[in-house]
């Protein structure tokens, strides 16, 4: 029960709720609720042995209306108000002291409810920003290190490539030497002197082409690189001409 209420005042102060209109047990409990902002909420078991004892003092009255009993003060309920009038000021100045008290509580518990959830609303959202900045972190890193990665594969891969047509375009140029050598020397049917010069200018030749392929597949062709390619293979074919013209 609340302090307000010390010995006897909860009696002087139900008849005062009484005095002011009948009532049922309920409806006073309700009162007091709202009085006292619902901090002090009587229970059943509080108001209706005191209402029984006021009826038994003749204090009260009550009538069942609709299944409920409705207490009404009686005149000697009214005689002990008027005799405690006094009493009952204090006790409406303790209520409305008590009231303020309880609302200034309220209040500042309602202020620091709201900070706290300020508080917590503002540490969630830095939270928030920091797992964010964290994830982005650590996906930029995940790109970089995947990123790295697919770079050192792909030079990794290059690398095998370019080894690769190396020996192929070692083992071409050789098999390129042979062919043309072997063909070189099978034409014509000449003479065995001519066909030993035969078969040096082919060799000559077999290394020309054997080594220029060699040099293209080293080398990033460009279709402006084959035709400068082109006019030199004719500029070179011409000064054999001249020379074997002589």
């Amino acid at each position: 029960m609340s302090p307000v209420f010390g010995h006897g005042r909860l009696r002087l102060y139900l008849l005062k709720l009484l005095e002011e209109s009948p009532r049922h047990g309920y409806e006073v409990i309700r009162l007091l609720q709202d009085r006292f902002l619902g901090v002090y909420s009587p229970s059943p078991g509080t108001i209706y042995p005191r209402l029984a004892r006021l009826e038994e003092e003749g204090l009260v009255t009550h009538e069942v209306i609709d299944g409920k009993k409705v207490f009404s003060i009686t005149d000697k309920g009214r005689e002990e108000l008027n005799d405690r009038l006094d009493e009952l000021d204090d006790l409406e100045q303790e209520i409305s002291a008590s009231v303020r008290d309880i609302a200034r509580e309220v209040k500042e518990d309602v202020r620091d409810t709201v900070k706290s959830l300020r508080d917590e609303l503002t540490r969630m959202a830095k939270d928030v920003r920091t797992g964010a900045a964290e994830d982005t972190r650590r996906i930029r890193d995940d790109q970089k290190e995947d990123l790295k990665r697919l770079r050192d594969q792909q030079k990794r891969q290059w690398m095998e490539h370019a080894h690769h047509w190396q020996d192929e375009g070692e083992r071409l140029g050789n098999e390129w030497r042979r062919i043309w050598s072997e063909m070189w020397s099978t034409l014509g049917g000449a003479p065995p002197k001519r066909a030993d010069l035969d078969a040096e200018l082919g060799e000559l030749l077999a290394d020309f082409v054997g080594k220029a392929r060699e040099e293209a597949s080293e080398a990033r062709l460009t279709p402006e690189k084959v035709a400068d390619l082109r006019t030199a293979l004719a500029e070179t074919s011409t000064r054999i001409r001249d020379i074997l013209e002589r």
